[in-house]
């Protein structure tokens, strides 16, 4: 059993155990990818707490950009963008309950791996956009694409290959009742874009239906903190998780946790909210498991908090506020 395991074990006793079946989620087996976070859809599976899914996800434009020479704003249909697989029912799992998604592994697919990054008019951290309005011209469209293999990782150029440091861009539970675009973060997770959400990382989902509706995709295979030009290097995947639940442990965001450090993730505009909600509720998180005074744990994470960036390009950004555990004894 892995320090996750028995973290998530010790500290919850609640956990259920982590023995459970193994599934698959294919292409064809899943059909229609989502666009949409909501609990409208039907479940593609229905698991106990600790089954093991594998997953088919589709790169972020759902394998629409072919070559270099592709026009993305000709091709694209904003928002169909995005695509997810699920969404998964887990059995027991009810609004007040948190899942714990673990990140077992996540390699590219495809008979030729490829990535795809871009440059689209009007969509990136450091252009005009429809909501930002400038009369400056757009940027020209560019489409990259390059080699991916654990191997070799990220082939940029001849001079440049960059590690391979897979992460699920979008992952999260289902709304109670609203219907949300999987392009948007929030506080059920969505499209965080944060590269923590890798493999040896379990991130907390709270549930707010029935079931909690997990769904995922839109995986990269790196990115900086920021994505600033709107895409990572996006490819598809076989993405591997293990879901737990954990009864009647509930909070506002999502948390996130990784051998060295707890993290908790917050989405706003403009970005210094989003600190704001990730600080916060870091400050909670210590208070309520680990035995801090709430100012004390403030003042603490004045000096020792550490800030990631996930994307400053979607409709909310994302940023993760962390400390490391050996700060919480």
């Amino acid at each position: 059993m892995s320090w996750l395991e028995n973290s998530i074990m010790a500290a919850r006793g609640e956990a259920k155990g982590l023995a459970g079946q193994t599934f698959s989620i294919t292409e064809e087996s899943q059909g229609k990818y989502h666009y949409v976070y909501g609990p409208y859809a039907e479940p593609i599976l229905r698991v106990d707490p600790g089954a093991v899914v594998s997953a088919e996800t589709h790169d972020a434009m759902e394998g629409q950009i072919k070559s270099e020479s592709d026009s993305p704003s000709a091709i694209l249909n904003f928002p169909f963008l995005n695509p997810q697989n699920g969404p998964i029912f887990v059995n027991g799992a009810e609004k007040g309950d948190c899942l714990a998604v673990y990140i077992r592994k996540i390699v590219p697919r495809g008979p030729q791996p490829v990535g795809t990054t871009c440059i689209m008019p009007e969509f990136g951290g450091l252009v005009g956009t429809g909501d930002t309005a400038i009369l400056n011209p757009p940027l020209p469209e560019i489409v990259k694409k390059v080699e991916v293999t654990p191997e070799k990782g990220v082939v940029w150029n001849d001079k440049i290959t960059l590690p391979y440091q897979p992460f699920i861009g979008t992952i999260g539970t289902s709304p109670e009742i609203e219907a949300i675009s999987s392009l948007v973060p929030d506080y059920y997770g969505g499209n965080m874009d944060l590269p923590d959400v890798g493999p040896g990382a379990v991130i907390y989902l709270p549930v707010h239906a029935p079931g909690a509706l997990l769904y995922l995709g839109d995986c990269h295979a790196t990115q900086g903190d920021g994505e600033i030009c709107g895409f990572a290097i996006e490819h598809p995947t076989v993405t591997t998780i293990q879901i737990d639940l954990i009864k009647n442990w509930t909070f506002r965001w999502p948390r996130l946790e990784t051998e060295g450090l707890i993290m908790t993730i917050g989405s706003g505009r403009p970005m210094e909210d989003a600190a704001r909600i990730a600080y916060r509720e870091l400050v909670r998180w210590m208070a309520a498991d680990y035995g801090y005074d709430e100012l004390d744990a403030y003042m603490l994470l004045t000096q020792a908090g550490k800030l990631r960036v996930g994307n400053m390009v979607d409709p909310k950004y994302t940023l993760g506020a962390s400390v490391s555990k050996t700060l919480l004894g």
